[in-house]
């Protein structure tokens, strides 16, 4: 592939039926189906999530991101108008200011006020560069406890159905309110999966990453160069560090769970093989030509066209490579996206 290629827009579509986006959750988590693919020597297994075990190793460390989806979907309306308005959460700023997105989001200027219920609003403060609002919320009571009670699943556009239970969009190992996103590699996981993993002899070390904007914002140019990430929170403590430094020392397998996971490690790298504790914001862009410095191996699910996660994985396992396996995955319908399967990329 000509180098160029690798930093346009359109050398990361393939088709994709409709009908292969998965609009529900497998049940149970860890039945849904799992393209192993072995970077070495090309090869390509169908598989369930549940045979993860087989192929992590004892020593092995897996990363996981313990972040918490909130309630990040507001529906209100504009106090004078009563037009009615939709609120994204993405990041907080400090107590009661938020950077938020709005549907439609041209009629809120600044000092409007958007009431959701009698027990919260928000008054629009200024524009941010990336299209989004800065605004304050104004309650009586404590925040999240009114966000838990009014606010929706922020499930992404392209799923239509309504989620039966909230928690399905929560990893079993969710931990720290923030995410905007869940991280959906960890939705496979089962309490009793990470068990067996444990009990085989493999790490299980946890990061955070909020999801946010830089995670699913799309890529509108057509050199890739041009696209600009928005940046989201990351943690890594102390504790985590030594862990996967050791582990790196002792030339045993990292494996991140996730993109949001791969994002988080290769951002608290110093250099190869050694990451530093953290908390700071991160805006990395993996794409073709990225040398991984923590990760050897990934478990992620499959990403839309186009879009930056499939550069990363274009990154780890090859551009050809990836469209190949992608093809492949059409081919065998596997399903997408958010509540879609999952690829083991060895």
């Amino acid at each position: 592939m000509e180098e160029m290629d690798k930093l346009k827009t359109s050398t990361y579509y393939y088709d994709l039926p409709q009908e292969l986006i998965a609009q529900t959750p497998i049940e149970p988590r860890d039945h849904s189906r799992m393209l192993v693919y072995h970077r070495d020597t090309n090869k390509i297994e169908h598989k369930h999530f549940y045979d993860i075990v087989e192929y992590l190793q004892s020593g092995d460390v897996l990363v996981i991101n313990n972040t918490k989806v909130i309630p990040a979907r507001l529906l209100g309306v504009k106090e004078e108008t009563g037009a009615k308005i939709e609120v994204f959460l993405l990041k907080r700023i400090d107590i009661n200011t938020w950077e938020v997105l709005m549907k439609p989001g041209k009629r809120a200027k600044e000092g409007t006020i958007i009431t959701f219920h009698d027990k919260l609003k928000c008054k629009v403060l200024k524009n941010t560069d990336f299209g989004g609002k800065i605004v304050q919320f104004l309650y009586d009571g404590v925040f999240e406890e009114i966000l838990n009670e009014i606010g929706n699943m922020p499930l992404p556009p392209y799923i239509h159905e309504k989620l039966k239970d909230k928690n399905r969009y929560q990893t079993v190992y969710s931990k720290y309110d923030g995410s905007s996103a869940a991280p959906t590699a960890g939705l496979h996981f089962t309490k009793e999966l990470l068990e067996k993993l444990k009990q085989k002899g493999v790490e299980i070390v946890e990061v955070l990453l909020h999801v946010g904007l830089g995670t699913f914002r799309p890529v509108n140019e057509e050199n890739i160069l041009q696209h600009q990430m928005h940046s989201e929170y990351i943690e890594v403590t102390q504790e985590a560090a030594d862990r996967i430094n050791l582990a790196k020392k002792e030339g045993r397998r990292v494996i991140a769970c996730g993109t949001t996971s791969i994002r988080t490690l290769e951002s608290a790298a110093i250099s190869k093989g050694v990451i530093a504790p953290c908390k700071k914001e991160t805006s990395i862009f993996i794409y073709p030509g990225y040398e991984f410095k923590i990760v050897d191996a990934v478990i992620t699910n499959f990403h839309l066209p186009e879009s930056t996660l499939i550069m990363l994985v274009s990154a780890f396992c090859g551009i050809e490579e990836t469209l190949a396996m992608y093809k492949i995955a059409v081919k065998e319908k596997y399903r997408f996206f958010s509540f879609g399967d999952a690829t083991l990329l060895l």
